[in-house]
């Protein structure tokens, strides 16, 4: 009976290691968008307000996407919308990243303002 109990509580615990496994992975897939949509807040945010690359609209274009990561695994783009008086000094700039994990579109998002 002992036995039993114990073989019950092995194939149970067995079975949560492919579950941490698959958690690891949607955790570091989550931390490499995030890293993308970083990576580009800081490269526009670098830029100038005359720099065509803050005009208004979606970058690149329509929806063409940045391919990243070494097998494309990532794709980005970014928008830029201008604000209403009193804050038409500023330009609210979005970066969204998007993937796919175990057949899940999933997404990561940042945003930032830059100053004329």
């Amino acid at each position: 009976m002992a036995l039993v109990v114990v073989s019950i509580g092995l194939l149970a615990l067995s079975q949560m290691f492919p579950a941490g496994t698959r958690g690891q992975v949607r955790d570091r897939l989550y931390s490499s968008g995030h890293y993308y949509a970083q990576e580009k807040i800081e490269e526009v945010s670098a830029r100038s307000w005359a720099d065509p690359d803050l005009s208004v609209g979606r970058h690149p274009a329509g929806a063409v996407v940045e391919s990243l990561g070494t097998h494309g695994t990532w794709t980005r783009f970014y928008q830029v919308d201008a604000l209403a008086a009193p804050l038409d000094n500023l330009r609210k700039v979005t970066v969204t990243v998007n993937w796919n994990y175990l057949g899940d579109a999933r997404s990561a998002a940042a945003t930032t303002y830059v100053r004329r």
